[in-house]
This record gives C-alpha cells, structure tokens and sequence, in this order.
C-alpha cells in the first residue's frame, strides 16, 4: 500500500540537522533512507548540500520521526536540538553557476589535496564538471592530475608568453 502525502503534511514538516563524520554523509544519506522506509517513518526528503561536510538535513513530520529514522546508523552523530527554518540552508540547495575565469595554459597554485602549494599549468577546463586537468611544472614527467576548480588559484596568464604547444 502506497502512502500518500497530502500537501498539508508537508506544510507541517519541520528540517533537523543530522551531525554526521565527516566524509560519511552519503552513507548516512543511504542508511536514513533506508531506516524511514523500513519504519515507515513520515521523512519526506533528506539533504546533502555539495560541499558541507559533517551535515545532513532531515524533513520530517516531527522531531521523533527524525530521530527514529537516525536511530543506531553508523556514522551519524545525533539530530542537533534547535529546528532549521528553510531560510537558513536555501542558498545551498540552489545551483549557482560561478563565473569561471580560469583559461587554458594559466599558471596555477594548486591549494588543497595532496599537491598543495604546487605550480601547475593548465592544460584543459572543464566548467560543466568544474574541473580542470592540470600538469606539475616541476614533475620530471609530465602526468595530467584532474583537480576540482576551487582547488586551484590562478597565479600567472600566459597570454603574453609565446609557447609551442603540441597537441
């Protein structure tokens, strides 16, 4: 049997932040979903803004229903006490498209990961996916590393620079 929500329901639903381990909250997101259909619990969405670790959020019909679908999942570390108003997490739900300024043969830094504070040169950018494939300078070969864009800062154009490129 098929549970239907009307939209008076969902007007009453209320948004919990579950604390999560970082780095985990997919498979919180998986177990949650799992635990509200399995229970038959009143959970109407869950959320996992991009970017955002150590968070997820719950809407649920009440606080208990929240709790009950987070109760004795791995990794998840208690729904905080204060409810969350719609207001507070709507500018992460919605997609903003950034403006990227970031052309092919700049010199980067590259700022987080494993080559953090390395030069690079950027060989290829992909804004759909938001990454770029870049090439250490000072790697004895030349492998190209396929990073995130906010894991790299411009720090040089090489507009005015003359290279040969072979491609």
């Amino acid at each position: 049997m098929e549970e239907e929500h009307d939209d008076k329901s969902l007007k009453n639903s209320k948004l919990f932040a579950l604390r999560t381990t970082a780095n985990r909250e997919d498979q919180v997101q998986v177990f949650l979903a799992s635990n509200a259909d399995r229970k038959k619990l009143d959970v109407y969405s869950i959320i996992r803004p991009h970017g955002m670790r150590g968070y997820i959020f719950v809407e649920a019909a009440s606080r208990s229903d929240a709790e009950q679908a987070a109760y004795k999942i791995p990794y998840a570390r208690g729904i905080l006490p204060n409810e969350i108003s719609y207001n507070e997490i709507e500018h992460m739900l919605e997609q903003v498209k950034k403006d990227v300024n970031i052309q092919k043969n700049d010199i980067a830094e590259i700022i987080s990961g494993p080559f953090k504070r390395e030069k690079a040169k950027i060989t290829r950018v992909d804004p759909a996916k938001e990454e770029v494939v870049v090439e250490l300078l000072e790697a004895a070969v030349a492998i190209p590393i396929t990073l995130k864009l906010d894991a790299v800062k411009v720090i040089r154009r090489e507009s005015d620079d003359e290279e040969i490129t072979t491609e």
